[in-house]
């Protein structure tokens, strides 16, 4: 996706350079390129300013010469065109008409009238020669303008190719660019296929050392076996060789007794004498076998819990259920048309392995001899609108497959079992969303074959208790069940209603027990009882429909069986009198549900309200655990964060045997939720919680 998104970037960038080399430069205004300097004057111009500022006159007509009439009455001379008239009023009638009357002053007139219009002559050609002057001056400022002009823009043609030229070699060095990162890009995919490589073979090396580890343990399994056996024949020869002579001597005595009758008597009170020690010595053999059986009692305990201790205090196993016929009818609408189309048979019904297989999301088992491996692929969209696929690999203790019966599962629990028989605390929760098959795990189903864990781990307990009697342990066990629901506690086999007692949860830290205030606790006798038992609890239990589950769990139940024994002695030989008390926590936590799937529209407050309590005490299981797994003495466990961790604290510490059985659901449809859920459970897997302690007590 990342390498998509690159070229694409690369693409647009290089698209925006391509149009900016295409359009047309823009030139800079020539005021930007030198000084201001002022306009020259047009040739065309009518009023020409001179270089000195002052404006010239318009051009001036020849003035005539005025017409000389005779009359006793003289004129005035005529105006000058080139002065204006003084403000000084002019002579009066009479004065003029007497100055005209005369010849000679009509003579000096004409001669004042020529000598001004010479001097206005001469005037209008040194105007007309400034005038052609600055005319001339003008052009030549003109021309020298145009060439200044003329080789700006020879300069800005040169300095624009140059540019285009600059730009298409900034364009073919980005393209190497780009081509270079192209090839870092295809370096990097290559490399990360080669460190996946290598970590498939890392993972292959691991398996082939657990299959290596795993003939060792058989083969000295098989050599201790031959040991005993050896030992065994040693000891059958030995007692032959002890009856050959035994036969030799009574041999002798016959033949004593043929030949001597008269010692008859003393040969039989020598044979109730051999018949008496060998009595006594039988007896003593029998008290030795004795005490060798509950020393090898002993000797089997520390082996079993040493052997569990190897394969972890907390251990976590996978179980994928199977697609049911409900999971077609609620997601038949998912199914693409041509699908349901082709998929029909000629009574209708959609085909249900076709449907199977089509809501099924991709998980593959590769471990074939361990079942330790569980590995998802998943596709999603990237921005881009192009698929990614991610393959994620998850280990565990065990992983059943969705064909796995419940016996399978019981067979892998059952050593757990045995622990709380020892002595020991053993905590057993099913953790998952809702619908993964939980309640299906620890309770079951009606009949033998589908019973859950809870029923097979009460019938395995008695039947160990039963078998320990031989050997000088009388046990007796109990059993409540109980159900958080809101973080409130209910009593799920008591006779009242729900929320009318208070319980609160009581520690003894000197014995590691655990009670609870106001509930009842039920002596068992045999599994049928703890069978009818599990009914009345199953229909008192808090159920509610979710977007998810139809009747999908809203509460934590828990079943808590303890076993306390003590050594007693058996057939008059006596006991150690050592005492253990032990308990066996079988959790069916509330199924983990996000709110956005599960109440999408959020009418339901209640049901909002228990979603969020859900989510609170797992995410506290949570917070336990991971705290249980860091590594320092004085680290606060946050026990009290819930009911659930609460309850559980002696069964969550360092001091139990914790097993999670992680429950997943095989649709498609919820393939994020079971991503989530295998995360937290390879956290719960990755988890140290410590040595498991016996709880005895010596009398």
């Amino acid at each position: 996706m990342a390498a998509n998104h690159t070229s694409l970037k690369r693409k647009a960038i290089m698209e925006e350079e391509e149009e900016a080399l295409d359009q047309p430069r823009k030139l800079p205004a020539i005021g930007a390129m030198r000084p201001a300097r002022p306009l020259q004057p047009s040739r065309t111009t009518t009023n020409v300013t001179t270089t000195r500022g002052a404006v010239a006159p318009k051009p001036l007509t020849r003035p005539r010469a005025p017409i000389l009439t005779r009359s006793t009455r003289g004129t005035s001379a005529p105006p000058t065109a080139a002065k204006p008239p003084s403000k000084t009023p002019g002579p009066s009638r009479t004065t003029t008409g007497r100055v005209a009357s005369g010849s000679r002053p009509a003579a000096g007139g004409r001669t004042t009238d020529d000598k001004r219009f010479n001097d206005l002559q001469s005037q209008l050609t040194s105007i007309e020669e400034a005038r052609a002057a600055d005319a001339a001056r003008l052009a030549a400022d003109m021309e020298a303008e145009r060439n200044k002009v003329a080789e700006l823009q020879a300069n800005h043609l040169a300095i624009s190719k140059e540019l285009a030229n600059a730009k298409s070699q900034e364009l073919n060095q980005r393209r190497e660019l780009i081509h270079a990162s192209d090839e870092i890009e295809n370096l990097k995919k290559k490399h990360g296929r080669e460190v996946m490589d290598l970590e498939m073979d890392i993972k292959k090396r691991d398996r082939e050392i657990r299959e290596v580890t795993e003939d060792l343990r058989v083969c000295r399994s098989d050599l201790e076996r031959e040991r005993e056996t050896v030992s065994a024949l040693k000891n059958t020869i030995s007692h032959q060789s002890a009856a050959h002579l035994t036969l030799t001597t009574q041999n002798h005595a016959l033949e004593a007794q043929s030949t001597a009758l008269q010692s008859q008597i003393d040969v039989y009170a020598s044979t109730v004498s051999d018949l008496t020690l060998k009595l006594e010595a039988a007896q003593k053999q029998v008290e030795d076998l004795k005490r060798e059986a509950m020393d090898s009692e002993l000797v089997r305990r520390k082996l079993h819990n040493m052997v569990q201790e190897l394969k972890g205090n907390i251990r976590v196993f996978c179980r994928v259920r199977p697609v049911l016929p409900s999971d077609v009818v609620t997601y038949s609408g998912s199914l693409s048309s041509s699908s349901s189309t082709s998929s029909r048979s000629d009574g209708g019904n959609i085909d249900q392995e076709k449907a199977k297989e089509d809501l099924q999301a991709n998980m593959t088992f590769p471990d074939t001899r361990d079942h330790k491996e569980i590995v998802v692929a998943s596709s999603s969209s990237s921005a881009t609108g192009q698929e990614r696929k991610e393959v994620h690999n998850f280990g565990f203790d065990r992983v059943f497959e969705p064909e796995c019966s419940q016996s399978e599962v019981f067979e892998e629990i059952s050593q757990l079992a045995q622990s709380c028989t020892d002595g020991y605390n053993v905590c057993i929760f099913a953790y998952g969303q809702t619908g993964s098959g939980k309640s299906f795990t620890m309770e079951g189903g009606s009949s033998d074959a589908t019973a859950g864990m809870i029923p097979r781990a009460v019938e395995q307990v008695f039947r160990v208790t039963s078998e320990m009697k031989s050997r000088g342990w009388e046990y007796k066990l109990e059993g409540q069940f109980l159900e958080i629901y809101n973080e409130t506690i209910n009593d799920l086999l008591g006779k009242g209603e729900f929320d009318e007692k208070k319980h609160e949860i009581k520690h003894d830290a000197k014995t590691g027990s655990t009670r609870v205030t106001d509930i009842e606790v039920v002596k068992l006798t045999s599994p049928s009882q703890v069978k009818s038992l599990l009914a009345i609890a199953q229909s008192r239990r808090s159920v509610a429909a979710t977007m998810m589950n139809e009747r999908s769990s809203r509460s934590h139940s828990v079943f808590t069986l303890r076993i306390s024994g003590v050594n007693v002695g058996v057939d008059g030989c006596a006991g150690t009198g050592e005492r253990c008390e032990g308990s066996l926590n079988l959790v069916d936590l509330a199924g983990s549900e996000r709110l956005n799937v599960s109440f999408a529209n959020g009418a339901d407050k209640e049901r909002v309200r228990e979603t969020q309590n859900i989510n609170k005490s797992l995410s506290a299981l949570g917070d336990v655990i991971a705290a249980l797994g860091e590594k320092g003495g004085d680290k606060h466990i946050p026990y009290r964060n819930s009911k659930l961790t609460y309850l559980l604290q002696n069964s969550l510490s360092g001091n139990s045997k914790t097993l999670m059985v992680l429950n997943l659901s095989p649709l498609a449809a919820h393939l994020q939720e079971s991503l989530t859920s295998l995360r937290f459970a390879t956290k719960v897997n990755n988890t140290t919680i410590g040595t498991a302690k016996k709880q005895t007590r010596t009398s």
